[in-house]
């Protein structure tokens, strides 16, 4: 796995294309919390329970003066089909080429059915107002993202 993030650290900048096409950047959250979590594919069991947790909290987590993005290397199309199906209401980004989860230390080796392989290691980050990491959380539980991000707000 690359190397991993600490609590504390700038939050590594990112561009990437969204469910709905538009580039999406670090920077366009500027003055908000951002929860980021990565997830290994999109319409998974694991991966949707994070999301749809992370959707039903959306309106607290806004009020609180955060925003949240979740990244998987799924194609935009595979990404809008997913936001569609379960109706998430925020950003969906792609990351193909896994190049920001390699710089986040998301990328590493896993194993399934005693074969191994590189993936996502399903992981959240809390990037503070400033651009740093407030909350970091490897290899974090579906059903912990939003109690983690909850914990840090209060």
């Amino acid at each position: 796995m690359s190397e991993k993030l600490e609590v504390g650290s700038k939050a590594p900048a990112f561009s990437l294309v969204s469910q709905d096409e538009m580039v999406t950047s670090l920077s366009d959250f500027k003055g908000r919390k951002l929860l980021i979590y990565f997830y290994p594919k999109a319409n998974t069991p694991g991966c949707t329970t994070q999301s749809c947790a992370v959707s039903d909290s959306l309106v607290e987590l806004k009020a609180a003066g955060v925003d949240a993005v979740g990244i998987s290397p799924d194609k935009p199309a595979a990404q809008k089909k997913f936001d569609e199906k379960y109706g998430l209401g925020f950003p969906l980004l792609s990351d193909e080429n896994h190049a920001l989860a390699e710089t986040f230390g998301v990328w590493g080796e896993k194993s399934m059915y005693g074969k191994k392989y590189m993936g996502i290691v399903r992981s959240a980050f809390l990037i503070d107002e400033k651009g740093v990491l407030e909350g970091v959380w490897y290899k974090v539980s579906p059903k912990d993202t939003v109690p983690n991000v909850k914990g840090m707000l209060t």
